[in-house]
């Protein structure tokens, strides 16, 4: 099996599509209002699907954690130090939730962690100095 893309289940369809397009770079051709979106970045497929369309695709209810959630992270590169503060001052700026501001781990990274509009996880590091 390759990879192909991952996704997340949304509520605000509008709302995530200008945050993950506008705010975070993600290649989109289609429009706010469309129902299931396939964004790209790096060459990464990257879905949005909206909740209530996949419970009636699937048949079945599904629990959703609320508000931030720590289930999983969407990482992403930038390349040096400055450019993880950068960002983030950016992102928060343009509404990202700030969850860690920029530190520089023991292992070598600096990194830090916004929440996008619904509460995902996403964090932005580089190893280089």
């Amino acid at each position: 099996m390759k990879l192909e893309g991952f996704g997340l289940f949304v509520k605000d369809m509008g709302k995530m599509i200008r945050f993950y397009r506008d705010v975070l770079g993600f290649e989109i051709k289609e429009p706010e209002d469309t129902k299931n979106v396939y964004l790209q970045k790096d060459g990464v497929l990257f879905l949005l699907f909206g909740r209530e369309d996949f419970e009636q695709m699937s048949g079945k209810s599904y629990d959703y954690a609320p508000k931030l959630n720590g289930h999983f992270e969407i990482a992403l590169h930038v390349d040096n130090y400055a450019a993880v503060d950068e960002a983030y001052e950016k992102i928060v700026a343009q509404g990202g939730q700030p969850v860690m501001a920029p530190m520089t781990c023991p292992w070598g990274q600096r990194t830090c962690y916004i929440g996008d509009p619904e509460g995902n996880l996403v964090e932005i590091g580089s190893f280089q100095p």
